[in-house]
């Protein structure tokens, strides 16, 4: 199984908000459940119930970042893949036969960045884009057909 490519930036976030979540979102959590605790029944208790159901969803991305960072390749962008789609990529395609432009980031979707959408380098367009230069026109498989984008920009 390989890892999961993230830039440095999206790394070192991640590694931020483990640490962040083992420490004091743990602690916030244990103080939370405390204090529903004291207000008695706990059957009846919804303080009780949604701190418990709080910790269970963070302890549930703890783990998923834990298993992330565990695998996880950095990927370097550098002057000799300029203009080049390689994940981490912001690339804008036109459709063919359409005018206007989409820009995708290709990556994980922990790249994510506002405004932009996030295309996975395992999917078919994904897969199409990866390597390629602006300027090129590519074809790729979906699902009601072969469709063709051109590469216009990547950043």
């Amino acid at each position: 199984m390989s890892g999961t490519e993230l830039s440095r930036e999206t790394h070192e976030r991640l590694v931020a908000e483990l640490e962040d979540l083992t420490t004091r979102g743990r602690i916030e959590i244990a103080h939370a459940i405390e204090a529903a605790r004291a207000l008695g029944d706990l059957k009846e208790n919804g303080d009780y119930h949604a701190a418990k159901d709080a910790q269970g969803k963070m302890e549930a991305r703890v783990r998923q970042l834990q298993a992330m960072l565990k695998t996880a390749i950095i990927v370097e962008q550098d002057a000799a893949t300029a203009g080049i789609v390689t994940t981490g990529s912001t690339v804008s395609i036109r459709y063919e036969g359409d005018d206007d432009t989409e820009t995708y980031l290709l990556g994980s979707i922990e790249e994510r960045r506002e405004g932009v959408a996030v295309i996975s380098p395992g999917s078919p367009l994904g897969l199409a884009l990866l390597q390629q230069h602006v300027g090129t026109t590519v074809e790729y498989e979906a699902p009601n057909g072969t469709l063709r984008v051109e590469i216009v920009s990547v950043d």
